[in-house]
């Protein structure tokens, strides 16, 4: 496996900051990049930081975005109490702050720089925290999302020739606004392992999303019922997504990594612990390599247990994603520890790992038709494998 790793980051990035309370703070990925670092990801051979980063200008953003939408953004960034309701800005989910726009196209830059060293070959895999804005949709904010960072690095790929690319996002919540900006080019496959959407927002994903009529098939939602844990969520992943790669054959594989699955996340319902986010990982590593010849860009996302969570979570993603794992029972290194201590007066967790052991049973082993997750897992087969001449039914009933 390839494992030249460019990690993108420029601390400009963490200008995107809805201000104090917000759950989307900044420093959720600085925590990151910190632990990172801590661990010696950043300063390994085959490991290059991509940066500086600087905003995107308008004509990448319209390639995307409405341009009243962009405009709104703007002045969004110029009147601390600008609200509109029609573009999703001044709502407490996405309240205007000074500097809005030029942050917002920054984390799009990041995104990009990304995609374009993917693409260039300059690396295998690249990295980028701070991206994973999948709410934000053509004409309106949402979710804590300004800019469609996704959707502009996948159009640029596209752009440049690449005829396929997937998307696979395992955030808790539903990726919308990538489903809805390619809802219609069979050029791009979403694929979503989401919470249900009715218990969270944004009330969509159902299995019966599947894509407009000029790309049927292409959207791919697997909808997990709340409460669903490391071993459902693990089977549900491999139940659907490893076929679906295989069968749609993408050039670029572009993932976006939330983990608001944790059971210790404020605004979600599911119960998936470190370990199984990090398998989560592992799996989407080897499957860029298996299905898209490695050309791997991964972002970030939700995830709003700043300390416990995240930065554990996206350092294990670094390094899976550098060929340099780090052992579950790994400690945290003391520098780390020190530094949340004296900035946030808490501690750290211990290891790298909340100390369980799950793996993904495959969907054929084991069928139960009256489990809610393998009744979900199988919906969302049903809705999409006959359109790719795969069978959606389980091998083996018992």
């Amino acid at each position: 496996m390839g494992d030249r790793l460019g990690v993108v980051w420029d601390d400009r990035l963490a200008q995107y900051d809805f201000g104090p309370g917000h759950p989307f703070s900044p420093l959720r990925t600085q925590l990151a990049m910190r632990l990172a670092g801590d661990f010696g990801l950043l300063a390994h051979p085959h490991v290059t930081t991509l940066g500086p980063v600087e905003p995107v200008d308008d004509a990448l953003l319209l390639r995307v975005h409405d341009a009243d939408y962009v405009a709104a953004v703007r002045q969004g960034s110029d009147e601390p109490h600008f609200y509109d309701e029609a573009f999703g800005l001044g709502t407490s989910d996405d309240p205007v702050f000074p500097g809005m726009h030029d942050a917002a196209a920054r984390v799009v830059g990041a995104s990009l720089l990304g995609a374009q060293a993917v693409h260039e070959g300059t690396v295998d895999h690249a990295v980028s925290l701070a991206g994973g804005l999948h709410h934000a949709m053509r004409g309106s904010a949402a979710g804590f999302c300004v800019y469609n960072d996704i959707a502009v690095a996948v159009y640029w790929l596209l752009d440049q020739g690449v005829e396929r690319v997937a998307y696979v996002d395992v955030d808790v919540h539903h990726g919308d606004g990538v489903q809805a900006i390619f809802w219609d080019d069979p050029r791009v496959m979403t694929i979503s392992i989401h919470e249900d959407p009715r218990s969270l927002f944004p009330g969509t994903g159902f299995p019966a999303e599947t894509g407009g009529p000029r790309a049927p098939g292409t959207a791919v939602n697997i909808a997990v019922p709340a409460g669903t844990g490391d071993q459902g969520w693990l089977r549900a992943l491999h139940g659907v997504v490893p076929d679906m790669l295989e069968a749609f054959a993408p050039q670029v594989l572009v993932s976006q990594h939330g983990v608001d699955t944790h059971f210790e996340d404020p605004l979600a319902h599911l119960l998936v612990s470190m370990d199984g986010q990090r398998m989560a990982f592992e799996a989407v590593h080897r499957w860029a390599h298996r299905y898209a010849g490695g050309r791997w860009l991964a972002l970030g996302g939700g995830g709003y247990e700043w300390v416990d969570v995240v930065p554990r979570a996206w350092t294990h993603l670094i390094a899976i994603a550098a060929g340099r794992p780090i052992e579950p029972e790994a400690l945290l290194p003391d520098g780390f520890h020190e530094f949340v201590l004296e900035s946030l007066g808490r501690q750290a967790p211990g290891r790298m790992t909340d100390g369980r052991q799950p793996w993904p049973k495959p969907f054929d082993h084991g069928f139960d038709a009256d489990d809610a997750l393998d009744a979900a897992v199988l919906a969302t087969r049903l809705a999409v494998f006959p359109r790719w001449g795969l069978t959606a039914e389980p091998g083996l009933w018992f």
